[in-house]
């Protein structure tokens, strides 16, 4: 064993070399041990999801290719894991980059505390938000409750975002034996079948593919943002939010690589796209300041709603055979990519909330298994967003008409087709509603209903009706 100190970095939403705060502090002080803890001891409730833990195994696979083979895994409980590593090698310092969840945060700190009581140095860094939740609150020092205000006063009242950081120079890397790691494999996050395969066939993943598709969006896309991440159908939307969520990219290159497409662009997508990073900073926000944001009414109001039992159409829902093809094509993306167009996601949202009048958690955890990019603050914060109860929410007789919506958003019912191949010979207004379609055009396109493709499984205006009664009855 060398009596050289070591410099312990541990990887956690961070998984890149560039733009690494913690990364670059650890090299700076010698020989640099990086490891990663797969921690579902201290999770809970908010243990990975299978998508999630599908992707995770390949970005990880990618870190420690950048890090020829020195990437160190574990699984377990990081307090226990690090105090053994303490004890075995010379460490001087452990570092890392924050996380903001509710149950990390804990973690962290009594990780810290104890580690300072026993002599060694600790140092975070914030790796993963363009702002630290408690830098952006009021004058009065309460937490924003209202985005805009949190944008336009919190976040652009405050210094423009940091520039994103070089990989360290000259990183030398600890080639010792670590006792008590494990390959990859062995952390067993891929799942028996081969579901994720296909799935993750729609993705590169990695800190070089995510900054590859930053590229290519603010090159080719970013230009047509603002209205065209509308359209489920076009390419147009950034597809970063597994990258951010992963830490492959950070926000601060997502933000400035924006700014620099906005020097040459005649167009506000660039400004659009920057909101659409401060939202995040806002559910980074709430879930800070209101630590039961994923399980409890954010608006207490909505602790008396009558919620209903459905487990019928749950499961309709969750397979996208509703009836209703816009839902079903959104959710059939969910199953097979692991992604939803954000369009869709509130659609599909006010559908099964308000429609089918289930209870928001049914929805944030269906979308927490499945989403290659579920992410705590931003699944709650959307989920309760939709349902009414959340943080300027949308309001509870907002409910999202799917064949409207479908209609307004895939006018082509391209989407619809992509995700619903069997409505594909369909002329484009029958796929938004195909029971609308004549028996002889549903015969040419080879559809038989309640057979190829399930009728609607309720009355839109009747739960509507019903959903607007209920609230209506709340108190309050």
């Amino acid at each position: 064993m060398t009596d050289a100190p070591v410099s312990l970095m541990w990887f956690r939403r961070d998984l890149r070399l560039g733009d690494n705060p913690a990364l670059r502090a650890a090299a700076s002080a010698g020989s640099v041990l990086p490891i990663y803890i797969l921690d579902d001891v201290n999770a809970g409730d908010w243990a990975m999801g299978a998508a999630s833990r599908a992707w995770l195994h390949y970005s990880l696979q990618s870190l420690d290719r950048s890090l020829h083979g020195r990437l160190r895994c574990f699984h377990g409980d990081p307090r226990e894991i690090i105090a053994a590593l303490i004890a075995k090698l010379p460490v001087g310092a452990v570092y890392w980059n924050r996380c903001y969840e509710p149950w990390r945060r804990g973690r962290d700190t009594r990780i810290k505390a104890e580690l300072t009581e026993a002599g060694i140095d600790v140092d975070s860094f914030n790796g993963s938000l363009l702002w630290e939740p408690w830098q952006v609150c009021k004058p009065d020092g309460d937490p924003y409750r209202v985005f805009t205000p949190f944008y336009r006063k919190g976040c652009l009242g405050r210094e423009t975002p940091r520039e994103p950081l070089p990989p360290p120079g000259g990183l030398k890397l600890y080639e010792g034996a670590v006792d008590g790691s494990a390959d990859l494999a062995a952390l067993d996050l891929l799942p028996r079948e081969d579901w994720h395969r296909g799935m993750l066939a729609h993705w590169r993943i990695g800190e070089d593919a995510a900054r590859a598709r930053l590229d290519d969006f603010c090159e080719a896309t970013i230009a047509d943002y603002r209205d065209g991440r509308d359209f489920p159908a076009r390419e147009a939307t950034s597809r970063l939010s597994p990258h951010l969520h992963f830490g492959e990219l950070s926000p601060q290159q997502a933000w400035h690589r924006a700014e620099q497409a906005n020097l040459h662009l005649d167009s506000d997508g660039p400004a659009h796209f920057r909101r659409e990073l401060a939202w995040r900073e806002f559910s980074y926000h709430l879930l800070y300041h209101f630590e039961d944001l994923p399980s409890a009414n954010f608006n207490p109001r909505f602790d008396n709603f009558e919620w209903l039992d459905n487990a019928a159409g749950l499961d309709a829902w969750r397979r996208g055979r509703t009836g209703f093809p816009i839902v079903d094509a959104g959710m059939r993306e969910l199953w097979q990519t692991g992604y939803m167009h954000n369009r869709v996601r509130m659609i599909v949202a006010s559908f099964l909330v308000k429609n089918l009048g289930l209870h928001w958690r049914h929805g944030e955890d269906w979308f927490w298994d499945c989403l290659v990019d579920a992410d705590l603050a931003n699944n709650s914060a959307g989920w309760q967003w939709v349902a009414g109860s959340g943080a300027d929410a949308a309001p509870y007789f907002r409910i999202f008409n799917p064949l409207l919506q479908s209609a307004k958003f895939d006018p082509d019912g391209d989407y619809i087709a992509r995700y619903c191949p069997e409505l594909a010979g369909l002329p484009a207004k029958f796929r938004h509603c195909p029971v609308d379609a004549p028996n002889e055009l549903l015969q040419r396109a080879g559809v038989e209903l309640g057979v190829d493709y399930p009728r609607p499984i309720l009355d839109l205006k009747v739960t509507r009706e019903r959903a607007l009664a209920r609230f209506k009855s709340l108190p309050g």
